[in-house]
């Protein structure tokens, strides 16, 4: 959420940057200009009333203490109270309505952010790794189609349980997804410091809130029986109501929610392996093949609060961490400055980190790492003590954190890159050297060890 005094002190400079994402914010704009210059006539006319009436209880006071008539004076005090009551209670509606209006407005981009209107204008900033090279004659497949030959992927059993865009992993496919997600959390916990965090996979409406999931994408999220969207259109976020996670993003960020961190313990790193859920409203007719989009997916997440002089380092960094995974797999790759138009709601700049799929030929989204700036923690209320910038003796002042987060990785979309760039001309897929102490020691699956169709 953005700061309302910001907003309120540089509309221009806002409805410039809003636009830049392809929005026309020009009317709602209008709407809090409105709003909040009718609010703060209410406020200073209240504030006027409140004066004259103490001026005037004062005068009641030397009346009763003459014992002259004090009946005339009364009904003027009765009435300015009832005009302050009215003032005061208009003042908290506008507070309101500017508040529904500053969590329905997207984050600001950085001005490094490039122009754009989708992801044809995002900009390929690095590129990692030897394209997979195969014998003249052989045409890669596509996970699909490697995953159901092996016996690994069962998408049509999957349909049969619970519908479209569901997978079931067989076999040593089941295998190289478990392996993949404890490859990952042992690299970012070992090598890149982070604290590993196994949360709830279900969350309140206030989660969903603080990191700005809701309002805006509730027909993107699986609610249970006791969410009421109704009444998170209406702006009321619960704590008493469940939602599936669609990614460990929500959990992981919401746990200093409230609450005031010691800037000593930052940064603070965490990273979470979560499944996620999606209902993708967004998304009807796209990447129908395949485990490319599910409504159910495995994911590794890192997430970090820290300073906001540190915020841009600790984003390089983190995307950093998500691109050794793709390294140390030796899966190319390359790192994608997102546009404008192409930046999420909540982030003020985004890399999406692209992995090589050459059954498809073509690149696909397998991280994407972001600096929220004090945007959720806005939402969410996390604050720290700068003490180091505070003055001897003065109170050590209150600041929002900056939140980072990015995937590292999205672990099926990690397991269909293998399948895709380590596929080989008799059907079998070798195993990265990297996963193979997580595989028992298996080198390849191959026809043969498939071990699963039958079942």
């Amino acid at each position: 959420m953005l700061d309302l005094g910001f907003v309120r002190n540089n509309l221009e400079f806002v409805e410039e940057r809003l636009r830049g994402r392809g929005g026309d914010p020009a009317s709602l704009l209008k709407s809090f200009r409105n709003m909040d210059q009718s609010r703060r006539n209410a406020i200073t006319i209240a504030e006027q009333t409140k004066a004259q009436l103490n001026k005037l209880s004062q005068q009641m006071g030397a009346l009763r203490k003459s014992g002259q008539d004090d009946s005339a004076l009364m009904g003027e005090i009765r009435d300015l109270k009832q005009k302050m009551d009215e003032l005061n209670g208009y003042a908290a509606k506008a507070d309101s309505a500017l508040h529904d209006l500053l969590i329905r407005l997207p984050n600001l981009t950085r001005d490094e952010v490039p122009a754009g209107k989708s992801e044809a204008d995002n900009v390929t900033v690095k590129t990692w790794g030897q394209l997979p090279t195969f014998p003249a004659g052989f045409t890669p497949k596509p996970h699909w189609e490697l995953g159901e030959a092996l016996g690994i992927l069962d998408l049509e059993r999957a349909a049969k349980l619970s519908g479209a865009r569901f997978a079931v992993y067989m076999g040593a496919g089941a295998r190289l997804e478990r392996a993949l997600i404890s490859f990952m959390l042992d690299l970012h916990t070992t090598k890149h410091g982070y604290t590993e965090v196994l949360p709830p996979f279900m969350v309140n409406s206030k989660s969903l809130f603080g990191t700005g999931q809701l309002p805006k994408f509730a027909d993107d999220l699986f609610r249970c029986s006791d969410a009421d969207a109704d009444a998170v259109a209406r702006g009321e976020f619960k704590d008493n109501d469940h939602w599936l996670i669609p990614t460990a993003e929500v959990p992981v960020t919401n746990l200093y929610r409230d609450e005031i961190l010691d800037d000593a313990r930052l940064p603070i790193c965490l990273t979470a392996y979560t499944p996620c859920f999606r209902a993708e409203a967004g998304a009807a007719g796209k990447d129908t093949r395949g485990i490319i989009r599910q409504h159910q997916f495995q994911k590794v997440e890192l997430v970090k609060f820290v300073k906001p002089e540190d915020s841009d380092r600790e984003h390089e960094r983190l995307t950093r961490d998500a691109e050794e995974i793709l390294e140390a797999l030796e899966l190319p790759y390359r790192r994608v400055l997102l546009c404008t138009g192409d930046t999420g709601f909540s982030s003020a700049k985004t890399y999406d980190l692209e992995v090589w799929l050459p059954g498809q030929q073509l690149y696909r989204e397998i991280s994407s790492c972001s600096n929220f700036e004090a945007f959720q923690a806005r939402r969410a209320n996390i604050r720290y003590r700068a003490t180091k910038q505070a003055a001897p003796g003065a109170k050590a002042k209150l600041e929002f954190v900056h939140t980072l987060n990015g995937s590292g990785l999205a672990v099926g979309r990690t397991w269909l890159a293998i399948l895709e760039n380590y596929q080989q001309p008799d059907g079998s897929v070798v195993i990265p050297e990297a996963l193979r102490p997580y595989m028992g020691g298996l080198e390849r699956i191959a026809p043969e060890t498939r071990g699963a169709k039958e079942l």
